[in-house]
């Protein structure tokens, strides 16, 4: 594996800068290499009636990376949203138990501290915003597998996800990778830009071509919360309104795609296949829309909600919850 990885750092460093001396290469190879060995596997057991569950699954795998000296672990944080226990995978076989110190609801990064020491020298920090269109990226997965590959990057551009969630700036690369879920995007110089969250169908938006590739969350969120999350478990920004539903945009309209069990869109009445028109009186025609509007107010509060249903048109009243206190825990935590 060792041989594999310098192999392919040193046919990708050569492609990145096919103009550079042997001395810059041998120090940006060096950099990638590093960079690479900061990334392990995670693998998470959520509390068995975790909400997430019936999304997410209870037993989850993905990668990390290691970005202080202390061990700390960014990742993507569904791996261990709701999580009973987490193993950090390293290269040498061996699991180390870790437990979670963050989870932000904002930007989707989660935390994890080893219970052991990890003996891994960091990633270093870069800046997404220093990404342009078209650079050369390196994606690298964690243990067991432990895959890396070039990326380009195709797009940047606010997303909004259907589960309510939406980011600035998200980093959109292509070719896709399967294993992206925590998998860390580093520039030439080996610092990290981006944590992998999804598979897309559309990486150039909606008003390209379809190109497959994946969504990484840009590092640029991490850094003004990074203390923040260390210390509290989630930034100021995590405490928002929630109702409960995943939403799709088809035509120009936001439709309901599920209700959430015990949820407040599913105590309110909202169903499956319910069109949402306005919110509060704001028009929606986008999950961007929808999400903004839901997030502009305090998180516990009465919503109103436009819906068609059929040929209906109904007003509902949402009673919307923090959703970070509907958040199951390990018993202790």
């Amino acid at each position: 594996m060792k041989f594999r990885l310098i192999s392919v750092l040193g046919a990708l460093v050569t492609g990145w800068a096919s103009a550079a001396t042997p001395s810059d290469l041998e120090a940006q190879s060096k950099a990638l290499e590093r960079a690479t060995n900061a990334v392990v596997g995670v693998q998470t057991l959520a509390v068995p009636d975790a909400r997430s569950n019936n999304t997410l699954g209870r037993a989850r795998q993905g990668s990390g990376v290691v970005i202080a000296s202390d061990g700390l672990v960014l990742t993507i944080g569904y791996l261990i949203l709701e999580a009973e226990q987490v193993q950090i995978v390293q290269g040498n076989g061996r699991n180390l138990p870790a437990r979670v110190v963050g989870y932000d609801l904002a930007t989707g990064f989660g935390l994890l501290q080893p219970l052991a020491p990890l003996s891994i020298a960091p990633a270093p920090l870069g800046s997404s915003r220093g990404v342009t269109s078209d650079d050369s990226l390196l994606v690298v997965s964690g243990e067991p597998s432990a895959q890396l590959s070039a990326a380009r990057m195709v797009s940047r551009r606010a997303f909004a996800g259907y589960w309510e969630y939406r980011i600035d700036d998200a980093l959109f690369t292509s070719p896709p990778r399967t294993d992206h879920s925590g998998a860390a995007l580093f520039n030439p110089r080996g610092e990290l830009v981006g944590i992998g969250s999804l598979v897309v169908n559309n990486a150039l938006g909606s008003e390209g071509p379809m190109l497959p590739g994946n969504m990484f969350v840009p590092i640029d969120l991490l850094t003004p919360i990074l203390t923040e999350l260390r210390t509290k478990g989630a930034s100021s920004a995590s405490r928002r309104a929630w109702l409960g539903i995943n939403g799709v945009e088809q035509g120009g309209q936001v439709r309901v795609a599920r209700v959430s069990d015990d949820s407040p869109a599913e105590a309110a009445g909202v169903r499956v296949g319910d069109r949402i028109t306005a919110i509060d009186g704001a028009p929606v025609a986008t999950l961007d829309a929808l999400w903004t509007k839901l997030w502009s107010g305090a998180a516990e509060r009465d919503v109103s909600l436009e819906i068609v249903r059929g040929e209906q048109r109904q007003m509902l009243t949402v009673r919307t919850v923090d959703r970070n206190r509907q958040l199951k825990r390990a018993t202790g935590i």
